[in-house]
C-alpha cells in the first residue's frame, strides 16, 4: 500500500470515529496540509463514502449518514470484541429475525482478519464453554424492534398487532416504558392505554409496529425490567399458590426468583439486622404444581402451604418416596455379600 493511499485510509478511519474534524486538526494527524487532505476527501467521495462539508467557524469534515455502511477499519482488538459480542449474541439469542446476518457479519469481519488475529480467535472460541445450551427461542423482527426502541427513546405511542399465546389476536395502542431481554426472548413492557394497565408483551408475537402522533410521560415505578419480572410472577395461570418461608431473602431468592414469586418483604425493626431470618409471605401461579416439592426441599427452609391443599399432598408424596429410597439405599448397604 502507498504512502499516500494509506493515508486516505487513515483519515476514513479518523472521521468513523464520529464527530466534526476541522481541516487543521486532520492536516495535523496526517502530517500534510490542508490542500492535501482536501484532495484525500475528494478519493474518498470518488468512493462513494458519504464525507459531509461542514461550514462555519467549527466546521471541517464529517462522515454522513448513508443507505450503506462505509468501509470499517478495525484493530485486532476491535476485531476480537465484535467478533466475541456476535458470539455471545448468537448464545444469548440477542438477534433479529434474520438469523444469517449474525453468521455474515462475522464471516466478513474473519474474512479480512491477519492469519495470527484468525488463529487467536479460532484457539479462543475453540476454549469457550458456556453453562447454558444455546436456546431455539423466536427472535424478533429488526423493524419491530427498531421502531419500538424509537418510541421507548422519545415518549411516543405506539400501535402494535399482537397475537397472544392463545392465537387471539388484537391491535393496541402501547405506552412503551422499555425494552428487555429475559431468557433468551425480548420483552417490550408498558401501559396498554385502552385498559390503562401495565402490560408485558413478547416481540416474536408482534406482526407489526407503527409509531403514533403525541407524547406520554412514564410514570413512576419499577424499571422496565423488575417490570417484567413481576410480570410474570403475577401472570394468570392454573394454580395460585401461596407460601409462608422462614428464611431471608436472598436464601428464597436462590430458589425462587423474581419472575417466578412476589415476596411480601417487611422492614427490619429498629437495629435489626436485615439479612436476619424471618417469616416471609410467598406468593406465586404456575401451570403445573409437580416442580415446586423438590424446589422447596432444595431451599431447605422452614415453610407453611396456606393453599392450595393440592401441594400440601404433594409434598407429603414427595417426602414420602425420599425416605423410601433412603431406607431402600440403607437396606441394601447392610445385606451381606452373596
Amino acid at each position: 500500500m502507498s504512502r499516500p493511499t494509506g493515508r486516505v485510509l487513515t483519515l476514513l478511519e479518523l472521521l468513523q470515529s464520529g464527530g466534526t474534524r476541522t481541516v487543521a486538526e486532520l492536516a495535523d494527524r496526517l502530517g500534510v496540509e490542508g490542500r492535501t487532505v482536501r484532495r484525500y476527501v475528494d478519493q474518498l467521495i470518488d468512493l462513494d463514502v458519504p464525507v459531509e462539508s461542514v461550514r462555519g467557524r467549527y466546521g471541517g469534515y464529517r462522515l454522513a449518514p448513508g443507505y450503506r455502511l462505509p468501509p470499517l477499519m478495525l484493530s485486532d482488538d476491535e476485531a476480537l470484541a465484535v467478533l466475541l459480542g456476535l458470539v455471545a449474541g448468537r448464545r444469548a439469542g440477542l438477534m433479529t429475525t434474520h438469523r444469517t446476518a449474525n453468521e455474515t457479519a462475522s464471516a466478513k469481519i474473519r474474512r479480512v482478519l491477519p492469519r495470527h488475529t484468525a488463529r487467536r480467535l479460532d484457539a479462543l472460541l475453540d476454549s469457550l464453554a458456556f453453562t447454558d445450551q444455546p436456546g431455539d427461542s423466536d427472535t424478533p423482527d429488526a423493524d419491530v424492534l427498531l421502531t419500538l426502541a424509537d418510541a421507548v427513546s422519545n415518549r411516543r405511542p405506539v400501535s402494535i398487532r399482537y397475537t397472544d399465546r392463545d392465537g387471539r389476536r388484537s391491535e393496541r395502542t402501547l405506552h412503551a416504558y422499555g425494552i428487555v431481554n429475559h431468557a433468551g426472548r425480548w420483552y417490550v413492557t408498558g401501559t396498554d392505554v385502552r385498559i390503562g394497565e401495565d402490560r408485558t408483551f413478547r416481540l416474536d408475537r408482534i406482526a407489526d409496529a407503527r409509531t403514533l402522533p403525541g407524547a406520554f410521560e412514564a410514570p413512576p415505578g419499577p424499571d422496565p425490567a423488575q417490570r417484567v419480572l413481576s410480570g410474570f410472577a403475577t401472570a394468570e395461570y392454573r394454580h395460585e399458590v401461596t407460601l409462608r418461608i422462614h428464611g431471608t431473602v436472598e436464601q428464597i431468592r436462590a430458589r425462587l426468583p423474581a419472575s417466578v414469586a412476589t415476596l411480601a418483604e417487611y422492614g427490619p425493626a429498629a437495629g435489626e439486622d436485615p439479612a436476619t431470618e424471618r417469616w416471609l409471605r410467598v406468593e406465586l401461579r404456575a401451570e403445573r404444581l409437580d416442580w415446586l416439592p423438590p424446589a422447596l426441599a432444595a431451599l431447605d427452609r422452614p415453610f407453611v402451604i396456606e393453599r392450595p391443599d393440592e401441594l400440601r399432598d404433594l409434598v407429603v408424596e414427595f417426602a414420602d418416596r425420599l425416605a423410601s429410597r433412603a431406607r431402600a439405599e440403607h437396606e441394601v448397604g447392610r445385606a451381606p455379600a452373596p
